[in-house]
């Protein structure tokens, strides 16, 4: 089948896994903003996704979008790796009209990848998951506090403002919005370009479609964090963070 077995069929695959996920950080990004302004708001959000069977649905979905985009991305890289042979030694410096986004997709992909296990671990785990294994509550990282695992907002209220750690958290998210901003620079636009959504005349328009989209993307999500380190979630956080 062409569309497994070809070069063009993979990154085709590729193109709109990867503008399944640009939709996803979009609702993600909503999600976020609604936290900024209110922490009960984005809670009821938090308890109408849950464990109920359409979010882990949608789950399951994502989490799919995501492999698929990462593996195919790493076969085309070792393909065309393996068809360059030694040429890819003898070529120091970046080709003139190159993007180094381009030259680096792989590598900024696995950093984005690797934030994403980091996201999990902080959140889907102990929230999600914990509702998944029946859990009511669970103990956030100092080790007292036990929260609903529907109280999305005392999570990021922990590990963005209150934890000993939210410096380090908030820093590090921000390099992750940077890569992901690189990531998505070259990608969209290479998306739209392999779908056939191009010509003469709208490849510098995607071009610069695709940059101002990263920029409104991680750049919203870098601005709500920054938020979120200096004055928590919005709204009354006694109310939307209490411990129960």
């Amino acid at each position: 089948m062409w569309l497994l077995n070809s070069s063009i069929g993979k990154k085709l695959i590729m193109s709109i896994s990867g503008l399944f996920l640009v939709l996803f950080l979009l609702f993600h990004l909503s999600m976020n903003v609604a936290a900024a302004f209110s922490g009960e708001a984005y809670n009821i959000i938090c308890s109408l996704l849950g464990a109920n069977w359409y979010a882990v649905a949608a789950t399951l979905v994502l989490a799919a979008g995501v492999v698929i985009h990462f593996v195919y991305a790493l076969i085309l890289t070792l393909q065309n790796r393996k068809a360059r042979g030694n040429d890819r030694y003898a070529i120091n410096a970046r080709p003139k009209g190159v993007e180094w986004a381009s030259q680096n997709m792989l590598v900024l992909g696995i950093i984005i990848v690797l934030f994403i296990v980091l996201h999990l671990s902080q959140f889907w785990y102990k929230m999600m998951f914990a509702e998944l294994m029946g859990n009511h509550m669970v103990t956030l990282c100092d080790g007292v506090t036990s929260v609903s695992p529907q109280n999305g907002a005392a999570f990021i209220n922990y590990y963005f403002h209150t934890s000993s750690l939210a410096a380090l958290w908030t820093v590090l998210y921000i390099v992750w919005y940077v890569a992901l901003w690189f990531h998505l620079t070259h990608g969209f636009w290479s998306a739209i370009q392999t779908i056939g959504w191009n010509n003469t005349i709208w490849m510098n328009r995607w071009i610069c479609i695709s940059k101002i989209v990263a920029t409104v993307i991680c750049g919203l999500f870098a601005i709500i964090t920054i938020i979120f380190f200096l004055n928590g979630v919005g709204g009354d956080c006694v109310t939307a963070c209490a411990g129960h």
